[in-house]
């Protein structure tokens, strides 16, 4: 049987992420354990159906800014419909802002974060999940604090914030504060965290039991 590929996604038109290599990196090391492999490129040509299907999963690891033409948009979109997986890390949440859809790709829309990564607690709110089973049901966690414009609609929330425990300030969203969620997308499957910052959160053992249990719940059925 042929491997799985994963498509890692990180053309960026706003603000560039420094942890960016090391998240493909660990995406390449997570996709080895799975027996899947890795293409990464910022070329948004890729958005293409012929192209797309050769992928099990799209992965757009903090990419920002609006960076898909038309025609891209309408494969991606048909790509996650009809079955593909599609995961978001941390900055997924601010890229496309002028594309409708992706707001429903996605799961809610990126407003900001307090100053800085920050101590802070999350908890586990469903804890069977691929991307949470590992963890404590209380996190002890150092990131950037995503808040969004809404709390998402039609997902299983994973991992919520909880704001008591660090500074949320005008942007609080009170509770619950959902940090991490995955759907279904019709007949794709969509997963989204929006942890992931610093590089050093691609050595964190947590954390990367945390991306690949949710590039696994993405990915389809062998």
């Amino acid at each position: 049987m042929a491997a799985q590929t994963l498509l890692v996604f990180t053309k960026t038109t706003g603000f560039r992420h420094d942890s960016i290599p090391a998240g493909v990196e660990a995406v390449r090391r997570i996709a080895a354990d799975l027996g899947a492999e890795v293409e990464h490129t910022e070329d948004a040509a890729v958005h293409d159906p012929v192209e797309l299907a050769r992928f099990a999963a799209v992965v757009w690891l903090s990419p920002s800014g609006d960076v898909l033409g038309e025609l891209e948009r309408a494969a991606l979109a048909d790509y996650v419909t009809g079955g593909g997986g599609w995961a978001g890390v941390h900055g997924a949440a601010t890229a496309e802002p002028s594309w409708p859809f992706f707001t429903e790709l996605v799961g809610a829309r990126f407003i900001g974060h307090p100053p800085g990564c920050t101590p802070g607690e999350v908890d586990v709110v469903v804890a069977d999940h691929p991307a949470t089973a590992h963890l404590p049901k209380r996190w002890a966690w150092t990131d950037e604090w995503y808040s969004f414009d809404e709390r998402p609609q039609h997902v299983e929330v994973l991992l919520e914030a909880d704001e008591t425990t660090y500074e949320a300030g005008e942007l609080a969203m009170g509770a619950p504060h959902p940090l991490a969620w995955h759907r279904r997308l019709e007949a794709g499957q969509c997963f989204y965290t929006a942890l992931g910052h610093d590089a050093g959160a691609y050595e964190d053992e947590d954390f990367l039991g945390h991306l690949a249990g949710g590039l696994r719940s993405v990915l389809p059925a062998r």
